[in-house]
Order: structure tokens, then C-alpha cells, then sequence
């Protein structure tokens, strides 16, 4: 044992400690300005903004999330302060929760029902409140991304300085004007920074009959700042004197926002609509729920106000005016009847859906930690004038997909002659071989060429794609996306429901479009094969019959809600708990006895 502890101590004693390596410090190189520009060109090449054909771009340009601006919600947010939080709570979910339905969840729809007036007069203000902090934000996000899209079809010099909003409430149009219809800036600015004070509109004029939303607009309107020059005005109804002549109302927008499906009567919708075209208000745009009552709400006024428009193309005492007549902006590319409005029996919805950054104030006052908000809606978009002729340039159809496939096509087709072996100093490829696949212009220039030939500018080619886009099918459903082909069920120029089919022997640059499609969209390839049409029988009494291809917008949206395993196990439970006192009971009175 001792000769051991020895050895142990010798081997101690031999061993030499290494000396840890110092830790070495990383050095920054300076990267060649060479080899940053072609990685900044690189990664913008292969971005989904190039790869995706302009047309196709241009027609899916939508928001992602809409974030409500922090001046807004400062507003909101001091406003909920100053109240009673466990009352404010109690109210939210009294107008607005909506545990069972087809829909259950939190609606936006302030549906008030009181016993007399003087009580309703009462719970006026806190209603109003509540409507605040739980339905303002998605009303808010819905008018703002219809507002987004009606800017992106219209053209660049179009401005917004009148607006005049039937419904107006919390004043939810008129935040969305403000922080939509902005002075032309150089740099973009995100939506949380945007500023109301910046905003082109100068004249807004709300109209509603509730005191006490209108009130709580006020409030806010308090709160957020804006230009000295905006001029916000109230009425219960709109006088004849507010209305403008056609030719002075090309900057004025007609709104009204989830309004129509509240009135009671046909007539009451009626009477709205006829305001809103004899406002004089060169665009009018009309939003409700995406329920089947708010969607025929918006398909009725749509009809009436084409009809409008055709009586004034039809009047000869206006033949000399150079504004007459109406049409769709969005989402309709078409001015006939809607193939999905059938007064009564609309078995489809022609609705859309806007993701929302849901503020603090709301996941508070719902007690959710949910961080976003899906928001859905139906909407029509019309104009005073005839429909801009259809025009087939075919420009802008291929993107760096379509390209890639283009050049792969060339090489392959090119005979090989002779083969060199590479040598490190030999001579590279000149710059113009290569420019093809490092210039991320080429791909926006790709078939950018009008009818005559000529190649168009980014400015042109915009514009052209902007006529066309009146013409091409809108996804009004989500896009189902198999393994090689792609469904698009859309309202078609022809005016009907179509089920387009692309498929991948179609070509990459389709293919590609039709896969980073979403609903919404409008998609410019037509497709390789016929289409299916949705086509809708009536009886004699106007009533939906039959459909064929009924299968045609059915089976995209939301799944039904099914009870989960945990209700399944308790009815179970309860069953075999009553099996068995049933049979303790039988076997307690001795009648087993008596069974055969």
C-alpha cells in the first residue's frame, strides 16, 4: 500500500501542468464592396418579390397584420383607464360575447336591446365604452385594409380630402382615412408609427344616431392629434345641402360600415343607400359582417347602385355630363348580378378576412392571451363612370421562376461543340453572360412589353397591370393546394363561380403564382383546362332549387366545431355511473328472479 502512495506522489510530482491556451479574439474583416453589393442583389433576387411574376404580385399586394397606431391606442388605452375595469368587463361580454351560434366567440356587432329608452339612455355611455375597447379595433382593421386596397388599384395622384361615413359610431372611419390617406412621404413608415396629422382628408362628416358612441368618438378625437386644418362634423341625417355636385366630388368617399345589416327594414337600407349616390361621392364603398344577412345586405345595395348607374348612362337629359354611369372597383371584375346573392336561400358567402395585432386593451378586456385577431367581413367598391375597357397585354407574367425556367430551356436546347478544361487564370465569363442571373430588374422586365412590343417601365407596367386588373378572377374562397396542382374557386370576368385548376405541367411561373395565392387575390394566368362552373337553379318562386357543382366553394373554411374527448368521457361517465345504480336498485328489490 505505501509502495503505491508512492508511485501516486512521484506521478504528482513528474506531472508538468500544460498552459491553458489564451482565448483568441475573433477579427473583423472588411468585406469587399464587390461581394456586398452582389449578396445584397442576391438575396433580392431570390426574395419571394421576384420570384413571383409582377402581375401576380400585383394583384396578391395585401396586409399581413394590421396593427392598430399607437396614437390610437393611447386614446383607447386612457379612456378604459378612467372607467371601472370589472364593469367594463361585464359589459364587453354582455354585448358582445356570443358562447353559442354557429360562430362562437366575440362578434363585433353592438346589438342593444332595452326595455324602454331612458334606460337605454342610461347604459349609453358605458355601451359605448365597451364598444371601444373590444369591436372599435376590428372595425378599425377591416375599413383599413379595404382603404389599402382600393389605394393600390387606384392611381398614384389619387387623393382623399372628403369623407363622409354613415354609421360613423366611435368614429372608426375616420381613423382609418386619417392613418390610410396619407401626404406622399419619401420614406415608408410603419403602421404603428403612423401619424394622423399627415393625413390628406380635411373634411369629415359622421353621421349616426347614437349619442353615446358618438360621444366616446369625441373623447377620443380629444386624444389623438391632428391637422388644424381637419374639420370633423356630427349629424343624425344628411341634409340636401351637404350633397355635391359629380364633377366637384372626385376626391369624396361615401362610407358605411357595418351599418346596413343593423337597420330593420329593407326600406331603412334603401333609403341609406339612396344618400350615399346622391351625396354626390365619387367612390363608394360599403362594409358589413360576412354573416348571410350583412353579405346580402352588400350584395342588394351593390345591385341598386348599378342599377342607379345604368339610369343615368340611360338619361338623355345627361349626355352632356362627363361622369355617368357606376361600376365595381373591388372585389367584383365584373358589373353583372352576383352569382352568389340569392335574396333569401344564399347558401355561399361572398366574405374576406383581415389578420389584427390585437392591442392590450383587448386581450385585457377579454381576459385572452390570444395575440391576433382574425377579422372578417364582406365589402363592395364602386365608382362613378363606365368600367375601364379590358385590355390583353399579357405583360408582366413572368417573374425569376419563369425565367430560371426560360434560361434552363435555352441551355438545354443549345448543342454542345467543345469542352475546355477550367484553369485558374483563365478568362471569366464576361459580365453581359452572367448579367441574366444577378440583376434583379431583369426579372421585373420579363415580358413587360405592350401590345405594340415595346418594352414598358416600372411606371407603365404598373399602370397597364392596373387597367387589367379590373378583368381578372378574385379568389373569393381560400385556394386548396394539392401535391401537383392547384384549385382556385373564383367570381370570374363572365360573372359566375368558376373552380380553376392549375397544374404543374401548366409551367413553373403559374404554378409557382398559383401556390403563393391566398384568398383574396386576384390571379392574371387563366388556366390549362376548362373550368367548372357553379351553376344555381331556381324554382318558380325565385328560391334556390338546386345547385350543380355544388361542391364548388365548399370544404375551405373554417372546420365544425365538435365537442371534444373530454365531454365524450364524462357523458360516459355519467351513463355507467346511472347503469349501475339502476342495477343495485334491481338487485336491492330481488327481482333478478324474475328475468328468463
Amino acid at each position: 500500500m505505501q509502495a503505491l502512495l508512492r508511485d501516486v506522489d512521484m506521478s504528482l510530482l513528474n506531472h508538468k501542468p500544460r498552459a491553458q491556451p489564451e482565448p483568441r479574439e475573433l477579427e473583423a474583416f472588411p468585406i469587399a464592396a464587390e461581394q456586398q453589393v452582389f449578396e445584397e442583389e442576391f438575396a433580392e433576387l431570390d426574395s419571394d418579390t421576384h420570384r413571383k411574376s409582377p402581375a401576380a404580385l400585383f394583384g396578391s399586394r395585401r396586409i399581413g397584420a394590421v396593427v392598430v397606431p399607437k396614437q390610437l391606442r393611447s386614446a383607447v388605452t386612457s379612456l378604459i383607464e378612467s372607467s371601472d375595469k370589472s364593469q367594463l368587463h361585464s359589459d364587453a361580454v354582455r354585448l358582445f360575447a356570443n358562447p353559442e351560434g354557429d360562430k362562437p366567440g366575440w362578434q363585433m356587432q353592438l346589438d342593444t336591446k332595452y326595455r324602454s329608452y331612458k334606460q337605454g339612455a342610461r347604459h349609453a355611455e358605458r355601451d359605448a365604452t365597451a364598444f371601444a375597447s373590444v369591436a372599435l379595433p376590428g372595425h378599425y382593421s377591416a375599413i383599413y385594409s379595404v382603404f389599402n386596397h382600393l389605394k393600390h388599384r387606384m392611381p398614384s395622384d389619387w387623393e382623399v380630402e372628403r369623407v363622409i361615413d354613415w354609421g360613423s359610431g366611435t368614429y372608426a372611419g375616420l381613423w382609418a382615412s386619417l392613418f390610410s390617406f396619407r401626404r406622399l412621404t419619401e420614406k415608408s413608415v410603419e403602421m404603428d408609427e403612423l401619424d394622423a396629422a399627415h393625413s390628406t382628408v380635411q373634411h369629415y362628416l359622421g353621421i349616426d344616431r347614437r349619442t353615446g358612441l358618438v360621444a366616446i368618438g369625441d373623447r377620443l378625437l380629444k386624444d389623438v392629434p391632428v391637422s388644424p386644418t381637419l374639420s370633423v362634423r356630427h349629424r343624425k341625417t344628411l341634409g340636401e345641402e351637404e350633397n355635391l355636385p359629380r364633377e366637384e366630388g372626385k376626391k369624396t368617399v361615401a362610407l358605411t360600415a357595418f351599418t346596413l345589416s343593423s337597420l330593420t327594414s329593407p326600406l331603412a337600407r334603401k333609403q341609406l343607400v339612396k344618400e350615399i349616390w346622391e351625396s354626390g361621392a365619387h367612390t363608394m364603398i360599403l362594409i358589413d359582417h360576412d354573416s348571410t344577412s350583412g353579405f346580402e345586405a352588400i350584395a342588394q345595395a351593390r345591385e341598386f347602385l348599378l342599377k342607379l348607374g345604368q339610369k343615368e348612362q340611360e338619361n338623355p337629359e345627361l349626355e352632356s355630363s362627363s361622369i355617368r354611369g357606376s361600376h365595381v372597383v373591388a372585389p367584383c371584375p365584373h358589373d353583372g348580378a352576383c352569382p352568389l346573392f340569392h335574396s333569401g336561400s344564399s347558401r355561399l358567402v361572398c366574405g374576406f378576412s383581415q389578420r389584427m395585432q390585437r392591442p392590450a386593451f383587448v386581450r385585457l378586456t377579454k381576459h385572452s392571451k390570444l395575440g391576433h385577431e382574425d377579422v372578417q367581413f364582406s365589402y363592395v367598391v364602386i365608382q362613378r363612370g363606365p368600367r375601364p375597357t379590358q385590355m390583353n397585354s399579357n405583360a408582366g407574367r413572368i417573374g425569376l421562376v419563369g425565367l430560371r425556367d426560360v434560361q434552363e430551356r435555352i441551355v438545354k436546347a443549345t448543342p454542345v461543340k467543345q469542352l475546355s478544361l477550367f484553369e485558374e487564370g483563365a478568362a471569366q465569363a464576361s459580365p453581359a453572360s452572367t448579367e441574366s442571373l444577378s440583376s434583379p430588374e431583369l426579372a421585373s422586365q420579363a415580358l413587360a412589353k405592350a401590345p405594340s412590343g415595346e418594352e414598358l417601365s416600372a411606371t407603365k407596367l404598373e399602370t397597364v397591370l392596373r387597367q387589367e386588373a379590373y378583368h381578372w378572377p378574385r379568389l373569393v374562397f381560400p385556394p386548396m393546394k394539392k401535391s401537383g396542382h392547384v384549385i382556385l374557386d373564383s367570381c370570374t370576368p363572365e360573372g359566375k363561380i368558376m373552380r380553376l385548376t392549375v397544374p404543374k405541367s401548366q409551367g413553373k411561373q403559374p404554378y409557382y403564382d398559383a401556390r403563393k395565392s391566398s384568398w383574396g387575390d386576384l390571379f392574371p394566368h387563366p388556366p390549362k383546362n376548362a373550368p367548372q362552373e357553379r351553376v344555381v337553379v331556381k324554382g318558380s318562386s325565385g328560391k334556390v332549387k338546386s345547385v350543380q357543382r355544388d361542391h364548388i366553394g365548399k370544404g375551405q373554411g373554417e372546420k365544425p366545431r365538435t365537442s371534444s374527448m373530454y365531454d365524450k368521457v364524462a357523458t360516459s361517465v355519467r351513463e355507467a355511473k346511472k347503469e349501475k345504480r339502476r342495477w343495485e336498485k334491481f338487485m336491492k328489490k330481488e327481482q333478478v328472479w324474475n328475468i328468463d
